[in-house]
């Protein structure tokens, strides 16, 4: 078995993980969804954006690592969050691999495109919006909403039980808040999600993340507050 040490370290890992794969595949896929040339620059940067893709599918190995490594401590005190974390955790999952799948699908599209030389280009820039806005919606559905969701469900239980300093798991919570508060304002078109707004609303949500796998890496969980709630139980 892997002692509680080990895990608290391997979750911290996975938190790291998590965050430096998306920052690079988001950047990875630049020429195929930032750039107006996209039908042509795609093709032509294929390796990068398959390599995007792989970023985003190490990303969801991450997260679902992080529920699944997570849930024996915070069944401890709520088996029910923890749970739903785990579950919730696994939809995150798929709505980001979805995300990948429309990227893939938009590469694909911009192979045919040069491959074929074709010349109605209204038909391949009527799917590649399609498959654009099925990325744009993954990429607020899962980094945001169910993130938000996920972050609030294993912060409170951290809050409850005292496994990690208590600033750290309302760090969790506040960040959570705000991450979805940004979710819904990016679904109503209030703001963009990449802009100044989105950045702050989502900065403390990252910093819980960060400040919670360094913590975990270097202290782990409070072991006195997995015994006292082993005895509780």
């Amino acid at each position: 078995m892997i002692s509680n040490k080990k895990a608290a370290q391997i979750v911290g890992v996975l938190f790291i993980l998590a965050s430096v794969t998306a920052i690079i595949g988001l950047n990875l896929y630049n020429p195929i969804l930032k750039n107006p040339d996209y039908l042509i620059q795609g093709s032509e940067h294929a390796n990068q954006v398959i390599l995007g893709a792989l970023m985003e599918l190490i990303l969801v190995v991450s997260v679902i690592g992080t529920a699944t490594t997570m849930f024996p401590f915070l069944r401890k005190y709520n088996e029910t969050i923890a749970l739903w974390h785990v579950c919730f955790r696994f939809l995150e999952g798929i709505i980001i691999t979805v995300g990948v799948i429309s990227v893939l699908s938009l590469l694909t599209l911009s192979r045919e495109f040069v491959e074929t030389g074709a010349q109605d280009i209204s038909s391949f820039q009527a799917s590649g919006i399609l498959l654009k806005a099925i990325h744009d919606w993954t990429f607020m559905l899962g980094p945001l909403f169910m993130l938000g969701i996920n972050t609030m469900m294993y912060s409170y239980i951290f809050y409850k039980s005292k496994l990690i300093p208590r600033f750290i798991s309302i760090l969790g919570m506040t960040g959570a808040t705000m991450v979805f508060i940004c979710a819904l304002l990016v679904m109503f078109g209030v703001i963009q999600q990449i802009s100044v707004i989105g950045g702050i609303l989502a900065l403390p949500v990252a910093a819980n993340e960060m400040i919670l796998a360094v913590w975990l890496i270097i202290k782990g969980f409070d072991e006195s507050a997995l015994a006292s709630i082993s005895t509780k139980k």
